[in-house]
């Protein structure tokens, strides 16, 4: 089988290229479940220079024909707060491209598409949709719907269609025979390969496109050296979890050895006066007074 190209390297160095588009087009093609085509790439921190990026992030910002835009984002490394990053590329994308003054009519519509390798969340599955609806919150049936007038002024149907929609493909997470087309693409994804029985749009053309025997011998250079810092960097971090781990349960162990050595000799000590005030009580002492020698409480010694 052959060796294909991780996606993240190729969306830095060859699907910016227009001849490439095919591949990212046949991709987002699956995941809207319409024809999609790319006009143009534009500018954003993914648009920089490879070699001055961080290893575990890419991002990459396209506008389609529709003037809708696409934005990308690929993490390698666990990231807490990676929902947060992803409100704020949405937000940055937006105010970025509504020029100062013009009417928020004009806002472009934003899809932010997010493919992380770690498990981002609590969930049952590895692809998730996010969209902006308002609900009635005494009646939940009741979604706000746009007028006639501003269906007509905005050409779209539905508040949500207005506002930032999010799809999140938690890619370790898919543990399954790829029996769809959006499978096949989170199988590259994940495993790196690209089976001949797939046939997903966009993958037939990435066969081609993403043999590492097609780089040159700059490019192949360069692509490894992105691997072994990927792998490296990503190995540093599980090891610094894992030793955290294993710090974190000694101590805990630690402590709880300290705990228990201390409250196996506080349990001692009331024993200890358990057995003296029992003694005292057999030899007729008033109660306050053991109660007073012992402090153990009246109810405490009435017992024994």
């Amino acid at each position: 089988m052959a060796n294909y190209i991780r996606f993240d390297w190729a969306m830095k160095r060859l699907l910016r290229n227009k001849a490439d588009h095919v591949v990212l087009e046949g991709f987002l093609s699956v995941i809207f479940k319409r024809q999609i085509k790319i006009a143009k790439i534009l500018e954003s921190e993914g648009n920089q220079d490879f070699e001055e990026q961080k290893f575990n992030r890419v991002d990459f910002l396209a506008e389609d024909e529709q003037g809708e835009l696409m934005l990308f984002e690929i993490q390698n490394s666990h990231e807490l707060d990676y929902f947060h990053r992803m409100a704020y590329g949405t937000s940055k994308v937006i105010t970025d491209y509504l020029s100062k003054g013009e009417p928020y009519r004009n806002l472009k519509k934003v899809y932010s598409i997010n493919i992380v390798y770690f498990t981002l969340g609590q969930g049952k599955g590895y692809a998730y949709h996010g969209t902006v609806d308002f609900v009635n919150m005494s009646d939940a049936t009741d979604v706000l719907q746009l007028t006639d007038g501003q269906k007509k002024a905005f050409k779209v149907e539905t508040v949500s269609e207005i506002f930032p929609e999010y799809y999140l493909f938690r890619v370790n997470d898919f543990n399954k025979l790829a029996s769809s087309s959006i499978e096949e693409w989170i199988s590259f994804l994940k495993t790196g390969e690209i089976p001949d029985t797939f046939t997903a749009q966009g993958l037939p053309e990435a066969r081609k496109i993403l043999r590492v025997d097609n780089l040159s011998d700059e490019d192949r250079k360069a692509y490894n050296r992105y691997v072994e810092t990927l792998r490296f960097n990503l190995s540093v971090m599980d090891s610094s979890r894992i030793e955290g781990m294993q710090e974190g349960m000694e101590q805990g162990i630690a402590q709880g050895r300290a705990e228990g050595r201390a409250e196996g000799r506080a349990q001692g000590a009331q024993s200890e006066k358990l057995e003296t005030a029992k003694r005292m009580k057999a030899e007729g002492l008033d109660i306050n007074l053991i109660s007073k020698i012992t402090q153990l409480s009246i109810d405490e010694i009435e017992k024994l």
